[in-house]
């Protein structure tokens, strides 16, 4: 299991105050399931008066027990919920996240099979939903990210720099799209203006044959005028009071700090970038946050959060046992060549 950063409330001169702090500094632990009929349709079950979050649609799951592991603890959480006995598969993300009173650890895992009629024993309303419908169901922030696991891309290629050579670099992208990239951003510091814009529409063209979301880095014009997504620099989330495109547009932003992914958030950005991870050639000299401070990050907000900094595919595992969507990366996802 992985660990979770202990991230207690500042604390108070108040016994009772200093009582509430330890309180909240402990994790609760909190197992759900991913639930497919044989229609790939996903099971929700809407959270029931009188509980915290009441009305909310959740993946269907409970607390472990003392001594529980979380495979055995979703077993019996769905036996008590909805009837059924399952074979728990492998797991698919695990979300610290922070409320106003509490903090917990949502531990999802595919349900490989699943025995009898689902049905809410503790009279919870259920729903069969379609994967593309299920942002629109209003959830808990901890269910949140785990929809984006589902429905989104585990990798975001960054490109590089162009090379001398335009054919080159667009080869590489298409080869890119070739091995399963499905998100990109397109970004290249320092290239002349008049030429990355003409290399920019031939990328997004190519981005939109392979079935790939395409955003473009920092140039709010650009991206409406080639009709992409916009990424946002940390620098330029305070230059925008509204969302700036549709919400049937990619909006995303890389962020450092709390301050940055609130305002992220706050703005309506579909995701975001963390890091850096690990020490990177690009960034020699910047300091690493490691994987506890990621995940204290990814506690307090509920969207999407990609890991950055000296990662690659292999990575994806671990980045999602703390929390975030996948890894987002240039080297290791640009074709060699």
């Amino acid at each position: 299991m992985s660990s979770v950063p202990n991230n207690p409330i500042p604390p108070s001169d108040s016994v009772e105050a200093q009582r509430e702090a330890s309180s909240y500094s402990r994790m609760i632990e909190v197992v759900a399931g991913v639930i497919r009929d044989h229609r790939g349709r996903i099971l929700l079950a809407r959270r029931t008066e009188g509980r915290d979050l009441a009305g909310l649609w959740e993946f269907p799951g409970g607390k472990h027990e003392p001594g529980e592991t979380a495979q055995a603890a979703l077993k019996r959480e769905l036996h008590e919920e909805l009837g059924i006995d399952v074979d728990v598969g492998a797991p698919l993300i695990r979300v610290p996240q922070a409320y106003p009173h509490k903090r917990l650890c949502l531990d999802v895992h595919a349900i490989q099979a699943w025995r009898g009629n689902a049905r809410g024993l503790e009279g919870q309303a259920l729903a069969w939903v379609p994967p593309h419908k299920l942002a629109d169901y209003p959830m808990p922030p901890a269910d949140i990210p785990v929809v984006a696991a589902l429905t989104q891309p585990d990798r975001y290629l960054v490109t590089p720099m162009p090379s001398d050579d335009d054919d080159r670099w667009l080869a590489a992208l298409e080869q890119a799209l070739a091995n399963g990239i499905r998100r990109v951003q397109l970004r290249a510091p320092g290239c002349e203006a008049a030429r990355w814009q003409r290399l920019a529409a031939e990328a997004v063209a190519r981005c939109r044959a392979a079935g790939a979301e395409v955003l473009v880095n920092a140039d709010l014009e650009l991206a409406q005028r080639l009709g992409a997504g916009l990424h946002l620099r940390a620098t330029q989330l305070g230059e925008f009071r509204e969302r700036p495109l549709p919400v049937d547009v990619a909006v995303a932003a890389s962020c450092h700090t709390l301050e940055e992914l609130r305002a992220a958030q706050a703005l309506g950005c579909d995701f975001a970038l963390v890091g850096a991870i690990r020490s990177t050639a690009t960034h020699p000299g910047a300091e690493p946050i490691g994987w506890e401070r990621f995940a204290a990050l990814r506690e307090q907000v509920s969207l999407p959060i990609y890991a950055i900094g000296g990662l690659s595919a292999d990575d994806i595992g671990e980045a999602r046992a703390h929390g975030a969507q996948g890894i987002a990366a240039i080297r290791s996802l640009w074709p060699a060549g």
